[in-house]
């Protein structure tokens, strides 16, 4: 991990948007969503909460000034379950280029990202396990995201959150 660690590192050089993606309600699918929604609870501020259609959500990542969209997703990409790989546009392209009539491609919404800003996109793939409908998130891609959260957290994800003083009493 230690390979991640330094890209995400060189990410987060650079305001940074999260796009978490999934069905939370198809077990290791719902990793995405679970971990924007932690991400945002540690104060992140540029996270989006995309589902299971995140072109439904891209008017979000436009109105931000972030250089860097990061699309948060459970994907096979042949790994061992709970595995983690970063993905750049053309890896993106390449392992998603289909477009059906329901739903546009990771790869699509990369290129139409990338084409129309400054921004640079990637994805921050875990490998699933299960996807089974009415399951929760199996325990090792339970572990992964919380692994994710705070690698994330402590590379500077988020803003530290501001807490008041005490006041003095002698």
């Amino acid at each position: 991990m230690n390979g991640l660690r330094e890209q995400l590192r060189d990410i987060l050089s650079r305001p940074v948007a999260w796009v978490g993606i999934g069905n939370p309600d198809l077990g290791d699918d719902g990793l995405g969503v679970r971990l924007a929604e932690m991400l945002q609870e540690a104060g992140c501020g540029n996270v989006i909460l995309g589902g299971s259609v995140p072109e439904n959500h891209l008017h979000a990542v436009e109105e931000t000034d972030c250089d860097e969209v990061v699309f948060l997703d459970a994907t096979n990409f042949g790994g061992a379950p709970g595995s983690v790989a970063l993905f750049d546009r053309d890896e993106i392209v390449s392992r998603h280029p289909q477009i059906s009539t329901h739903k546009l491609s990771l790869g699509f919404l990369a290129t139409m990202l990338e084409s129309e800003s400054h921004r640079r996109v990637r994805l921050l793939a875990v490998q699933p396990g299960r996807l089974t409908p009415g399951t929760p998130i199996s325990t090792t891609v339970r572990e992964t995201l919380e692994s994710l959260t705070q690698l994330l957290i402590n590379l500077g994800a988020a803003e530290p959150v501001a807490v008041p003083e005490a006041p003095c009493v002698s």
